[in-house]
């Protein structure tokens, strides 16, 4: 069965429920739906950074329940070749955005975003939107 890297949009769409994402999950299996320890960062940040902390502290922590975080280590190589390659064909991409698709590429995983336009950039990255 596929196992499938979950970006921060999506997460975020998930815990508002947004788009069905619930089945989605459940279709592919929640030990399957993985994140990155960056999505993880971006999902505090949003938190402490948001009007209402308490409750979406507590929805970030339903979310964490039994959802995998993958660390980032093993994408560093990929990461570095793909930022020199697209800022030389003058397409960056997000630091953020770039470490989560090369973990995706590294572990390969599928990538889930809809965020298809920055994350397609990344060689050999492999991309479901879910939210449509």
């Amino acid at each position: 069965m596929s196992q499938y890297l979950i970006d921060t949009n999506i997460c975020i769409f998930f815990m508002k429920g947004l788009y069905n994402l619930q089945s989605k999950f459940q279709e592919a299996g929640n030990e399957n739906c993985i994140i990155s320890e960056i999505t993880l960062a971006e999902l505090k940040f949003g938190v402490e950074n948001s009007q209402q902390k308490e409750r979406n502290s507590i929805a970030l922590d339903n979310f964490l329940t039994g959802v995998t975080i993958i660390p980032i280590f093993s994408c560093f190589d990929i990461y570095a070749k793909e930022k020199a390659r697209l800022r030389k064909l003058g397409q960056p991409v997000d630091d953020f955005d770039l470490l989560i698709g090369s973990t995706a590429v590294a572990n390969d995983l599928i990538m889930v975003t809809n965020n298809a336009a920055h994350l397609g950039r990344v060689q050999g990255i492999r991309i479901e939107d879910w939210t449509k």
